[in-house]
């Protein structure tokens, strides 16, 4: 079983968008994914607009990223998510 470690950029509705509500929004639909938490950090994007960028993992055989990124995009507040970057954990 090789777990996967995965980043995660959440672009918010707008630079008005409560970023704690939509961390916590994530935060909800990764535990029904099965995917684990590990970090979150916010990134300057433009115009006073910030990106939250989330680091989780997972058993690859059952986090299945095209439904989570669509899970979350169920959010008002949440324009658009994208996965940056994907590495497997050996060991």
């Amino acid at each position: 079983m090789a777990e996967v470690i995965v980043k995660l950029k959440v672009m918010p509705a707008s630079p008005d968008s409560d970023l704690a509500q939509i961390e916590e929004f994530c935060r909800v639909k990764f535990t029904e994914s099965k995917a684990k938490f590990h970090s979150v950090s916010t990134e300057e994007v433009a115009f006073g607009l910030k990106a939250l960028v989330f680091v989780i993992f997972g058993d690859e055989k059952v986090l299945n990223l095209d439904v989570l990124e669509a899970a979350i995009k169920e959010s008002k507040d949440v324009s658009t998510t994208d996965v940056i970057d994907v590495r497997r954990a050996v060991g």
